[in-house]
């Protein structure tokens, strides 16, 4: 059974235990799973309300964005397993011998960049999915609007968690060339978006505070 087909129960026990997957980088796909649902369902309970019209396209056009994104964050969850699984086994490998310490230099380094490139994804795609958030704040239900704010939260989460378990795999990456191209291509994602979520939050509180 996939990581992602398991109940929340399910789930929540294995990540507690001391099974080598899921772990922090399934935790945080899932995170923005969760997240990009919120927006989603904000979306629905805006969709076909008269007092909304005016925003009715633009939301259309964000739920069917979020749907997909949503998707692709649970495809992480399993993504992730599988390419961690790999260098859990390279880490064994022995180094008894010259031939050995070069083989398993080599693995470690393809199994790092592979383990690599499912968070520098989920980076990516919490940030995207924190832009929806930045566009649905100001055109939702305000019946709905908490929910904005609890979204981007696990967004927010999600990026950073994300990019922890980047920062952890190019810390072993010996390709100075590879570790500047993810850190150039994730850096300004999560500085950005970190900020937009905070924006958004602001708003949520502000709206719910008048």
């Amino acid at each position: 059974m996939k990581l992602a087909d398991k109940t929340s129960t399910e789930f929540i026990e294995v990540l507690a235990s001391k099974a080598a997957v899921p772990g922090g980088g399934g935790a945080a796909a899932l995170t923005g799973a969760i997240g990009m649902a919120l927006g989603s369902m904000v979306c629905n309970l805006t969709i076909g309300k008269k007092k909304f019209a005016e925003f009715e396209e633009k939301v259309k056009g964000i739920l069917n964005r979020a749907e997909e994104l949503q998707k692709e964050l649970l495809k992480m969850i399993d993504a992730d397993a599988e390419c961690f699984l790999p260098l859990s086994k390279a880490y064994g490998m022995p180094k008894d011998t010259e031939e050995e310490k070069k083989l398993k230099e080599e693995t470690l380094e393809k199994c790092l960049k592979d383990a690599c490139e499912v968070p520098v994804a989920i980076v990516k795609l919490a940030y995207e999915s924190i832009k929806l958030h930045e566009d649905l704040v100001d055109n939702c239900s305000m019946l709905a609007i908490s929910d904005v704010g609890v979204g981007v939260q696990c967004l927010r989460a999600a990026i950073y968690g994300a990019q922890l378990n980047v920062i952890i795999n190019i810390n072993s990456i010996k390709d100075s060339e590879y570790v500047d191209k993810v850190k150039k291509a994730t850096e300004p994602l999560v500085e950005e978006g970190v900020r937009i979520a905070d924006e958004v939050y602001a708003k949520v509180v502000k709206a719910l505070s008048k």
